[in-house]
């Protein structure tokens, strides 16, 4: 039974699943198959925010978790990673259940996990955000990875506030996580470019084109999130993603980029859908378990740099491993 305390909590911070259709949202999309499974991704994060809220154990919480479909469950981490996230950040007096759930029961879902602790820093006081990531050390990708909580945040922004973020491309302030402001703004865009995906239900012509709107110095990170997108929450197909990559131009090595990524946290998670591979093929040439490789091989040389975060170290040099030009293969 949900708890009083944390039906309140759920009814002020997580918006209702009609919130999230695209209808409500004023996205402009068709109501078809594609656009109501893409409408689902974020339902599922709010029912896992919901059960998140309202848990009483890690136990409960993961059995409930489990019982979500493998495609959509590592969104519903997501969302309970959220919930954890504000929680502790509010200090509720739960011994870090954030920490306990991230470097635990979650851990395959670390990828989308980091993204719900974006969600949280969405709806926190930035004078919070000091208390969001817990420390993880021990844990896969930490803290390199921390920077798909900001991703997760820019994410958040363009969808719940479409106006402000994509159509009239406000910027948001900077703030030094992992002590590096000037990065924040690029991690933020990726979030925004994969909301784009979503914003335009996987409709490949209209996603390059609301990129293309954006100031030129934005494309690039906007373009690797869009990559991301396309890879993890799928939606289109072959042809159509070969066309995407056509459009995206000088920037194909930052769309190659993001579904790298998406491969690699699909595979991480225990679970590669098909259309995974059918967009890692499309926006990079290579099949999954390559990509794989290909993204620990980076990792594994040292991310270490005096000037880049070890993220930015490792987006690009796994885009010096694409060509721009359509139809070459990767390096």
């Amino acid at each position: 039974m949900p708890t009083t305390l944390g039906s309140l909590r759920r009814l002020i911070l997580t918006p209702s699943l009609v919130e999230t259709t695209f209808s409500r949202r004023g996205f402009p999309v068709a109501d078809n198959q594609v656009t109501r499974r893409l409408e689902a991704i974020p339902q599922a994060v709010i029912c896992g925010f919901e059960w998140g809220v309202d848990t009483r154990s890690l136990w409960e919480l993961e059995r409930r978790l489990e019982l979500v479909d493998i495609e959509m469950r590592g969104f519903a981490y997501e969302g309970a990673a959220m919930a954890l996230t504000v929680l502790d950040a509010m200090g509720t007096g739960r011994a870090q259940l954030a920490r306990q759930f991230l470097s635990g029961p979650a851990v395959p879902h670390t990828f989308l996990t980091y993204i719900g602790i974006g969600f949280a820093m969405a709806r926190l006081p930035r004078v919070l955000w000091k208390k969001v990531l817990p420390d993880l050390t021990g844990t896969p990708y930490y803290p390199t990875m921390s920077w798909l909580a900001v991703d997760g945040y820019g994410f958040d922004k363009a969808f719940f506030h479409t106006e402000r973020y994509v159509t009239r491309q406000e910027l948001l302030p900077a703030y030094p996580w992992q002590g590096r402001a000037e990065y924040f703004p690029r991690a933020v865009d990726q979030g925004i470019g994969r909301a784009l995906w979503f914003i335009h239900g996987a409709g490949c012509e209209a996603v390059a084109a609301a990129v293309e709107r954006f100031t030129p110095g934005r494309h690039a990170d906007l373009w690797s999130g869009v990559g991301l997108a396309a890879t993890f929450a799928g939606g289109a197909d072959s042809e159509q993603l070969v066309a995407m990559r056509s459009a995206s131009g000088e920037h194909a090595p930052h769309l190659a980029q993001g579904a790298v990524f998406a491969a690699r946290a699909r595979d991480f998670s225990g679970h590669v859908p098909p259309h995974t591979g059918v967009a890692v093929g499309a926006l990079t040439g290579l099949d999954v378990d390559a990509a794989v490789v290909l993204a620990d091989k980076v990792a594994d040389e040292g991310l270490d740099s005096p000037t880049e975060p070890p993220y930015e170290v490792w987006r690009r040099r796994i885009r010096e491993c694409f060509p721009v030009a359509v139809g070459d293969s990767p390096a």
